[in-house]
C-alpha cells in the first residue's frame, strides 16, 4: 500500500471519529488509534491524532463554553496532572503489557455493568477521586486514561452538553502538554504536521456533523451511547 493510499485511509477514519468526538466530547482518539498506528506507525499517528483532537476540543469548548462546570473541569485536570506525574515514573519499573490489557478489561466491566444495571446512586466522593487520580497515571504509562476519567464524568456531568462541553477542555489542556512533549522530543515530522494540515478540512466538516447530531440524541440514548463507546475503547486498549 503507498504512503498516499495510508494517508487518505487516515483522513477518513478520522473524520468518522471526529464526528463521535463532537457528539459526546470523548472517544474520537481511542477509537482512531489503533487504525491510524497500522496506516501511520505509532508515532506519526500519536502527533496528527494529537494535533486534531486539540483543535476539535478548543472548538467545542469555546462553541459550547456555556456548559463548562469549571470547577469539576478543575478537579479534573488537578487530579489527572497529579496522577499523570505518577504514571511517568511508573512507566519506567513496572510491566506494562499486563497492566495495559487488565485496565482494557476493568472498563469493558465497568461500562457493561453501567448499560446493564445502571446505578441511580453517586459513588462516594473520595472514590470518585482514586478513580481520576487512577485516570492520571494510566494517561501517564499509555496516554489513554480517557476511558477511566469518562467514569468519573458521567457521575458528575449528568447533562450531556455540561459533559461534552466540560471534558472537551480536559482534552484541550491535556494535549497541550503532551504536544510541547512531542515538540520537544522530535516526533513532529514534516510528514505528520503536513498530515494534521490537510485534515483540518474533514475534521471542521466531521465536527459541524457532530454538533448536528448531538441535537437529536437524547439524554438516555447519549449515556448509552457514553457507555458503547467505552467497551469499544476498552477492547482497543485489550488488544
Amino acid at each position: 500500500m503507498s504512503e498516499t493510499v495510508r494517508d487518505v485511509l487516515f483522513v477518513v477514519v478520522l473524520f468518522a471519529a471526529n464526528v463521535i468526538q463532537a457528539i459526546t466530547g470523548f472517544a474520537g482518539t481511542v477509537l482512531a488509534m489503533p487504525f491510524s498506528m497500522l496506516l501511520l506507525g505509532t508515532d506519526t499517528a500519536k502527533v496528527v491524532l494529537n494535533i486534531t483532537t486539540l483543535l476539535a476540543c478548543l472548538w467545542l469548548g469555546v462553541q459550547h463554553h456555556a456548559h463548562i462546570r469549571w470547577k469539576i473541569l478543575g478537579e479534573m485536570v488537578g487530579l489527572m496532572a497529579i496522577g499523570m506525574a505518577a504514571g511517568v515514573a511508573l512507566y519506567a519499573v513496572l510491566p506494562l503489557d499486563p497492566l495495559q490489557k487488565a485496565y482494557g478489561v476493568f472498563i469493558i466491566v465497568i461500562a457493561l455493568k453501567n448499560l446493564i444495571w445502571p446505578s441511580h446512586a453517586e459513588p462516594p466522593h473520595w472514590l470518585l477521586v482514586i478513580i481520576v487520580l487512577l485516570a492520571g497515571v494510566i494517561h501517564g504509562m499509555f496516554i489513554s486514561g480517557g476511558a477511566l476519567l469518562v467514569i468519573y464524568a458521567a457521575v458528575r456531568l449528568k447533562n450531556k452538553d455540561e459533559f461534552r462541553a466540560t471534558m472537551a477542555c480536559v482534552w484541550v489542556a491535556l494535549n497541550s502538554v503532551l504536544a510541547v512533549q512531542q515538540g520537544i522530543s522530535g516526533v513532529m515530522t514534516p510528514h505528520a504536521l503536513m498530515l494534521a494540515a490537510v485534515s483540518i478540512p474533514p475534521l471542521i466538516v466531521a465536527i459541524i456533523i457532530g454538533n448536528h447530531l448531538q441535537k437529536r440524541v437524547s439524554q438516555p440514548a447519549f449515556l448509552k451511547l457514553t457507555y458503547v463507546l467505552l467497551v469499544i475503547s476498552g477492547a482497543s486498549i485489550v488488544l
